[in-house]
């Protein structure tokens, strides 16, 4: 019986499998953004994220059960210095899948998978969300020295209209 035993074999032999998504890994490691399609970003999420939090603690038996799963020096001192750094107060769900559309040679479903804390779009959107709410308070406010300098300016060519008679 095979109860329990349910997840896409991506149409790979198991070796195939596990170093596609060893390479997978690495990539979303070191590019923290990589597109792929929907079933094998849904796979790699299954492989990555308990990476992830295995490297939340620092010791050499964490680093060797990871460096045994993604067979790359680089991508695991850089998990270990830079990523486990941003994650360390988030309980789970490090990665996102965002869907991109249909690919155009074989309309296979596409889309990206990210680190969570890394994308600096949503970042981007945040400071712009906060930016322009203070540039509407500034705006109520801008208005009324809009107004003030109107009347300042209407004021101000009826003063150099003399000014111009006079010079006549």
């Amino acid at each position: 019986m095979r109860h329990n035993k349910k997840f896409n074999h991506l149409g790979r032999t198991a070796s195939h499998r596990s170093a596609m998504l060893s390479n997978m890994a690495c990539s979303l490691i070191k590019h923290k953004r990589i597109t792929t399609t929907v079933a094998k970003a849904k796979a790699l999420k299954k492989f990555v994220e308990p990476l992830l939090t295995k490297a939340k603690d620092d010791t050499t038996n964490s680093r060797r059960v990871v460096f045994s799963n993604l067979q790359d020096k680089f991508a695991v001192t850089e998990l270990f210095k830079e990523i486990s750094v941003k994650i360390a107060d988030r309980p789970g769900g490090y990665t996102r899948i965002i869907k991109t559309g249909n690919r155009l040679g074989d309309n296979a479903e596409m889309c990206f998978i990210e680190l969570v804390d890394y994308n600096e779009n949503m970042a981007k959107e945040k400071v712009v969300k906060k930016a322009t709410r203070t540039r509407r308070s500034k705006k109520s406010g801008a208005a009324a020295e809009t107004t003030a300098v109107a009347s300042e300016t209407t004021a101000a060519p009826v003063a150099e209209e003399p000014k111009a008679e006079s010079a006549e």
